[in-house]
């Protein structure tokens, strides 16, 4: 994924070697030479992630760091402590100023890379919640009380993943401040038991099971919806720094090195659990409160309102940072036949079976708009306009097969057309232009003879 990172370090090779590995992954890199500088290139550019170093004239690094995540405007961007400092207190003191991570020199390539990747997920995903709560509260006012609650990380639910005991004991002693409740489970198939009968708020996995992969708990949580945001943290080794790049691009929120200091290991989990009750508290507040405002009661899709609100802001952000954003514009192929042929609740029906069968194959991060009748929307930040035709052609197909089920019991072939745009690098990447695109795509695809996906191509 392209991101912009910002390195923050006063001595240039330092600056020079991190931006060399960083640009051959194709991240967009900029550099301050001290924390005032950052603070105002952070106004300025709106990194994606932070790399920060800690001994620097003017402004220290946790200094930097308390400062960036006090400020409600910056506070969601992940920062990553870089630094030569390796005693245990200087890791805790980074934490506790909100530094996401702290790695101490000589880098890891493997495990900063991997780390980056991990935050950076995190980020689009927060990015994208806190983009509704803006759209909430420009429609809620009353939304902001509820919103501005403090978090309360206390009275925890914690699960730990150990066959031995080695490490279960303790983490159970060192949480009990935050903790109302901890499980254990001596293997993966228990842990799923233990988690498909109770919510948790984090897990620990150990990578040295005796007898399977700890890395396991890792697409076990990450591939179900009802589990998929509870932060992990890996138990490991120090010479195990291989398994664990590989379990932060599973999915791994953090890691911990034996032996275990008892302050990092609190402050790391303390990290991991504002997270989620950040998370918890804007998905619960927003999706409550914004259901009957900006959902279709018929389909569960987003309506008109939702997106007039929303869509402006995407097409502003992938403007203005030179990324893409697709549009699909889908219109169901002779609906009118289905209402005149089977009356409206066949209709009904059919809305409210293409609308779960587009749902269910779309990323978390696109948004998914019922236009009005038959007519619906995709927004897909992120996503050229080659990717997004691929997209289109796999839920054609989708909504194609199987037939559809009516409440009488027939079955009955409904199929869809597509149009789609894309903004960015186009002439006009307004929200009208990009809409009207698509809509004019669409217009062909159906001249064209109906369920087929035609692009809105540059000349």
């Amino acid at each position: 994924m392209s991101a912009r990172i910002l390195i923050v370090d006063d001595t240039p090779l330092n600056v020079k070697l991190l931006a060399a590995k960083l640009a051959r992954d194709y991240y967009v890199v900029s550099s301050a030479s001290n924390g005032v500088e950052a603070l105002k290139k952070v106004a300025e550019e709106k990194p994606d992630l932070i790399l920060l170093d800690v001994m620097m004239p003017e402004m220290d690094g946790f200094e930097t760091c308390k400062r960036l995540k006090d400020d409600p405007a910056t506070s969601h961007i992940p920062i990553v402590i870089i630094t030569a400092l390796t005693d245990v207190e200087d890791r805790v003191k980074g934490l506790a100023a909100g530094a996401d991570d702290f790695l101490a020199k000589p880098i890891n390539d493997l495990a900063l890379m991997a780390r980056i990747r991990s935050l950076l997920r995190m980020k689009i995903l927060m990015d994208e919640w806190r983009s509704r709560e803006a759209t909430a509260l420009q429609l809620s006012p009353e939304l902001a009380e509820a919103l501005s609650d403090p978090l309360s990380i206390r009275n925890s639910r914690i699960l730990i993943l150990d066959d031995t005991g080695s490490d279960s004991g303790m983490i159970r002693a060192s949480l009990t401040p935050l903790s109302a409740y901890t499980a254990t489970a001596k293997s993966v198939e228990e842990a799923e038991t233990i988690l498909k009968n109770g919510s948790y708020d984090v897990v620990f996995s150990k990578l040295d099971l005796a007898n399977e992969d700890g890395l396991a708990v890792c697409p076990l949580l990450r591939s179900n919806p009802a589990t998929r945001h509870i932060p992990i943290l890996l138990l490991a080794n120090g010479d195990d720094i291989e398994r664990i790049a590989r379990g932060l691009d599973l999915g791994a929120s953090d890691y911990l090195l034996r032996p275990f200091d008892v302050n990092e290991l609190f402050a790391r989990t303390r990290t991991q659990l504002r997270h989620k009750r950040n998370y918890d508290r804007l998905r619960s507040g927003i999706e409550h409160n914004l259901q009957l405002a900006l959902v279709d009661p018929l389909t569960g899709a987003f309506n008109r309102r939702y997106l007039d609100a929303h869509f402006p802001r995407f097409v502003q952000l992938a403007t203005e940072n030179r990324k893409p954003l697709s549009v699909l514009m889908i219109d169901i192929d002779f609906f009118k036949r289905v209402n005149d042929t089977y009356m409206h609740a066949a209709g009904d029906a059919v809305l409210r079976e293409i609308a779960q069968r587009i749902s269910s194959n779309v990323r978390p991060s696109d948004f998914f708009v019922r236009m009005g009748g038959e007519e619906f929307l995709i927004v897909m930040p992120g996503t050229e306009l080659e990717n997004a035709e691929k997209i289109a052609q796999r839920l054609r197909g989708r909504v194609e097969q199987p037939p559809f089920n009516l409440p009488d019991g027939q079955k009955i072939p409904v199929t869809i057309s597509l149009g789609v745009a894309e903004t960015y690098p186009h002439k006009d990447p307004s929200p009208i232009a990009v809409i009207d695109r698509a809509d004019q795509a669409l217009a062909c695809a159906k001249q064209q003879g109906r369920n087929r996906v035609v692009a809105d191509r540059l000349p």
